[in-house]
Parts: C-alpha cells; sequence; structure tokens
C-alpha cells in the first residue's frame, strides 16, 4: 500500500527545504533537526500535572518527567523515547505523553536516558533499568498506591521497552504487566527485505540506522547481546502481555514483526497491528499526520483494556 497524502505531503514540504540527509549530519545537527520536527505538534491535551523528577545512575543523573491524567489512573507507563538511541530527549514526547496518559487512564513518566555517541551501549540499558526500578520503589509518591506498570516507546525506545521487560524478567527485577512496543529496533540486521527495500527509504533509511547503530553499539560483537538486539534472545517465554505496532514503509517492520510471531510462538499474549500506509517514526506526530491519533489510540486502548481485565 502506497503512503497516504499527509505523509506524502509532509515528505515533499521537507524534501523542498534542502539540507543534509540524517546519516551526513553530527549528532548536534541531528539533535536539532529532530527537536523542531517535534516542535511541529501542536500541545497535547489538557492533564492534571506535569512535574519533573531528577533521579541518580551510575557516574550521573537524568530527568523523568511525570505526566498525571486527570482522571484516576489505572496503572504507570515508563516510556522510552525513540530516535536511536542518539537523538530526542523526554521533552520532545511530552504531547505524545500527555495523549497516551490521556486515552489510558495512566499516569505516563517519560525517561530521559543518556545518549550515544557520548554515552554508548549498555549506558542507555542502565539508566533505562534504573528508571524502571526508581518507578516501582517510589510507587507511592507517584501514584499513592501500588499500580501496573507498563513499558512503552517508539524505535530505539521499543528496543529499551522490549530490554527492561526481559532484564526484569531475567533479574528478578519489578513485576511488569504489559509492554507496548511502537515499531521496535529488535535486531543488528541491516539487510532484511525491509531494510533494503527502496521504498522504505524516507524519514529513517537503511544508512539513518547505519549510522545510528555505530554510534550506539561500535562494537558490532555487542549488537549481538539481547540487551542490544531483544530478537536474538533464546527463550521469550514468561513475558508479559505484549501490544506491537509496525508501519508499512519502515526499514524496521521485519524485525518488529518478527519478534511479535516469537512472542506469540513462546505463548506470550500479544495484540499486533501493521499501519500499511505510514512510515517510521508516525506515531509520535499527533497533530502532524492523522494516523498518528490513530496509533496512540490503538495502543493506548490497548494499554487500558489489559489492565481493566487483568487482576492486579
Amino acid at each position: 500500500m502506497a503512503l497516504d497524502q499527509a505523509t506524502t505531503g509532509l515528505l515533499s514540504q521537507m524534501a523542498s527545504q534542502g539540507g543534509p540527509a540524517l546519516h551526513e549530519m553530527s549528532p548536534s545537527e541531528a539533535r536539532a533537526f529532530s527537536d523542531e520536527i517535534s516542535a511541529l505538534n501542536p500541545a497535547g491535551p489538557e492533564v492534571k500535572s506535569i512535574t519533573t523528577e531528577s533521579i541518580e545512575v551510575e557516574n550521573g543523573q537524568i530527568d523523568l518527567i511525570i505526566i498525571q491524567p486527570k482522571t484516576e489512573a489505572l496503572g504507570v507507563i515508563i516510556y522510552y523515547h525513540g530516535g536511536g538511541w542518539v537523538i530526542g530527549n523526554a521533552a520532545g514526547h511530552q504531547t505524545l505523553g500527555q495523549h497516551i496518559a490521556t486515552l489510558s487512564s495512566c499516569i505516563v513518566v517519560l525517561v530521559d536516558y543518556r545518549k550515544a555517541p557520548e554515552f554508548q551501549f549498555p549506558i542507555p540499558v542502565n539508566d533505562s533499568y534504573t528508571a524502571l526500578e526508581w518507578v516501582d520503589e517510589n510507587m507511592n509518591k507517584i501514584a499513592g498506591k501500588r499500580l501496573p506498570i507498563i513499558v512503552s516507546g517508539d524505535s530505539a525506545g521499543g528496543n529499551l521497552s522490549a530490554v527492561m521487560a526481559l532484564k526484569a524478567r531475567d533479574n528478578n527485577g519489578p513485576k511488569i504487566s504489559c509492554q507496548a512496543l511502537i515499531y521496535p529496533v529488535t535486531d543488528d540486521d541491516l539487510n532484511t527485505q525491509t531494510y533494503v527495500d527502496p521504498a522504505n527509504q524516507l524519514l529513517l533509511s537503511k544508512d539513518a540506522m547505519v549510522w545510528f547503530w555505530n554510534h550506539y553499539v561500535p562494537n558490532k560483537a555487542d549488537r549481538k547481546k539481547p540487551d542490544a538486539s531483544p530478537l536474538k534472545t533464546e527463550d521469550l517465554t514468561n513475558l508479559p502481555d505484549t501490544i506491537i505496532i509496525t508501519a508499512g514503509h519502515d526499514p524496521l517492520r521485519q524485525e518488529g514483526e518478527a519478534y511479535a510471531a516469537r512472542l506469540v510462538q513462546a505463548g506470550v499474549t500479544t495484540t499486533f497491528k501493521r499501519f500499511e500506509d505510514q512510515m517510521h517514526a508516525f506515531f509520535t506526530m499527533a497533530g502532524i499526520l492523522p494516523r498518528s491519533i490513530e496509533a496512540i489510540q490503538f495502543v493506548s486502548e490497548g494499554i487500558k483494556t489489559h489492565l481493566i481485565n487483568t487482576k492486579f
């Protein structure tokens, strides 16, 4: 299926402005470009409150943006932003967080993990797990009572979310009730069919992913580790209920759908949907691309239904 009209219009507008491709930029230039795209999003829906907590991580601090919904919270979603572990930040995902908090009736905690190349693998993983443990230990402070924990994220954040579920399972860590993975990075194979398809070289391309991986995990042997490529995990049993969405025109589509298939084979309750006429990054463009809101609703309502139907 071809890209929808809104997406082709956005890409045409961006192309008319010229400028280098993402993989031709420095990390600082790419971060500025990412911030410009995030700034296009209008303000999110009104919420009860938005606060920031600074937490200690190994050799540093990171911020958590905590978004409280106007309704009584059913759970706490720990959300890891995308951006290839190099670009993006929690603040740039605040509009998205407000939408998710409102539609899911959950507290949303946006994690501002440290990024490559200044902080390479496994530092973002370790920061993310520290944030998970902090939320679990400070649940009463955040929510006033014990609530189920959901991990979620888009792209590289989907990768980190999947890794959090695996690490929590394997280390007797915080109990995760559900994971919601948005076109996640799950593997280091840069030569899948969807990676090399010319129709998928759009806002995210194979060249861009090579650039991201080289900054995040320059040692190619480390890319084979499950903490970098969760699809390489031998055992995917006993993981939380999972929601996965992919985009039809996305280099990452094949690995995201392979992860969904592996979870189903492992007996994990898995809800999957492909948005055929969308490109990578569409989920974070609420107010820019119409189907973004549809996807946010699908994920948020899936989380809400899970929480309502699951005994905690």
